[in-house]
């Protein structure tokens, strides 16, 4: 079964054991701590007031429609995480869930899938900390971004618990200011509520023209990048205290808390803003003050940026798990496995695989953020198709013994997953579509001419016995 669908796999080719039994991550953290750092991986304040302003120019009045439609797949997609986190509990996420379920080349396209995700979503976000900074200094935004991008290498460095509770005071901040920016638009609303089913765009020249369904088929890749996120409670699931429970209450409270953070204000800012214009240039900070004044203005912005820092700080906590996961199952060259896979200091952080994520994290901040959202929204999506069918999987054979969360309406709900974003992804650009491609083509020819050769001893995918759930 673990090798089912893996057509370079050996047939009947058992999984060779670790050389050396893996060090465990620390148990720290529960569904209140689990939450609050998946949220700020989701930072739903950041994804509103940097990510969802450019959607407001093709989408229009439309834009708040397209979030809630990909809130809708992103109930079906928990769903398979939930279940999936708490069968394969593993600080390898996806990876590890995917490779045990369906077959280890299977596991490595996803891995190399998240690893596009993880490595370029933080330097997006972090592009934005300049522009919110601007009311008290001015600074370059590929600056600005790089220094957040090295603070946040810093903080991943220290214990995961105090994390939690530092990132849920930033949490708090920019939930207050994502919900002074709903009150205020919905108290300036300047449109019917009918725009947000009938959605229209600014077509210049004080026209409009209506949004079509295809525009909005399109935009799905970027709104599920918007709210994606959720899933970073399974790459926290081998830190988490009783991950069969804690893993799926976080996944599922993290989507609903965090599709609420965002909707609600794209509706209001739709509503409120005085033309469809404004709307389009998607200029937030202006609104904000000419629905207030240049000090609610000021406080937003500030919010904003620590809402940016603090979604930089858990991405990197995030991306390292990874990494170090990748290293334990000796997914590279032996003497980078070790350097990757190395626990030290007080805290017992990976400390060689934060600094691996956090410091090319802040060299992306040099490169221009066009080239790199649409190419993050293709694999955001083609990651969660692999995950659904790995989801097809998780009750054949002795899986369907272990204990786990297991999702409603199964398998209806993986399959239509994979039939909506699988549409979803011929409405993209061949660019983003080739360069995405491009990217796992070569990550196969490494698992051709690298790690299947050696698929004894390299990418030997792991997770600790004692949350495999085999008891009844």
């Amino acid at each position: 079964m673990t090798d089912m669908l893996d057509p370079l796999a050996p047939p009947h080719s058992p999984l060779a054991p670790p050389i050396e039994a893996p060090k465990a991550l620390t148990r720290s953290i529960g569904v209140v701590g689990g939450t609050l750092l998946t949220l700020s991986c989701l930072t739903p304040a950041s994804s509103l007031f940097v990510i969802v302003p450019p959607l407001f120019a093709d989408l229009g009045t439309g834009t708040a429609l397209t979030i809630v439609i990909a809130a809708v797949l992103c109930i079906a997609v928990a769903f398979c995480y939930s279940e999936l986190g708490t069968l394969i509990p593993s600080a390898g996420g996806e990876y590890a869930m995917v490779g045990t379920l369906v077959g280890r080349l299977a596991g490595w396209v996803v891995f190399v899938l998240s690893l596009i995700v993880v490595l370029i979503v933080p330097p997006i976000i972090a592009l934005g900390t300049g522009e919110y900074l601007a009311p008290i200094v001015h600074i370059n935004g590929q600056v600005a971004g790089a220094g957040v991008m090295l603070l946040a290498t810093v903080m991943g460095l220290l214990d995961l618990r105090a994390n939690a509770w530092i990132t849920g005071i930033f949490l708090f901040l920019e939930v207050v200011a994502a919900g002074i920016v709903a009150f205020l638009g919905f108290s300036h609303s300047a449109r019917s509520a009918s725009v947000l089913v009938h959605p229209v765009t600014d077509a210049g020249h004080g026209m409009s023209s209506a949004v079509t369904a295809g525009t909005i088929i399109a935009g799905l890749a970027i709104a599920l990048f918007v709210l994606q996120g959720f899933s970073t409670a399974v790459y926290l699931s081998e830190e988490m205290e009783n991950p069969k429970r804690t893993v799926s209450r976080t996944v599922l409270w993290t989507l609903a808390i965090g599709a609420l953070v965002v909707i609600v204000p794209t509706i209001a800012i739709t509503l409120g803003a005085p033309d469809l214009h404004t709307l389009a240039e998607g200029n937030l900070s202006a609104l904000v003050q000419g629905w207030s004044n240049s000090a609610v203005g000021t406080f937003i912005s500030l919010c904003i940026a620590l809402a940016i820092i603090n979604a930089g700080i858990v991405m990197v906590i995030q991306n390292s798990r990874v990494l170090y996961a990748s290293a334990r199952d000796r997914a590279w060259p032996k003497p980078v496995n070790r350097a990757f896979g190395r626990l030290g200091g007080r805290f017992g952080s990976p400390w060689v695989a934060t600094l691996a994520v956090g410091v090319p994290g802040a060299v992306l901040c040099f490169v221009p953020v066009e080239t790199l959202s649409g190419v993050t929204g293709v694999a955001v999506a083609a990651m969660y198709i692999v995950v659904a069918v790995a989801s097809l999987a998780s009750r054949r054979g002795e899986h369907k013994k272990r204990q786990a969360w297991r999702m409603p309406l199964w398998p209806a709900v993986p399959v239509l997953l994979i039939a909506v974003l699988a549409y979803v992804l011929t409405q993209q650009t061949t660019r983003d579509l080739l360069i995405t491609g491009g990217i796992v083509a070569v990550s196969c020819l490494y698992w051709l001419l690298y790690l299947r050769p050696q698929r004894e001893t390299r990418w030997v995918i792991s997770v600790p016995e004692e949350e495999l759930g085999l008891e009844a």
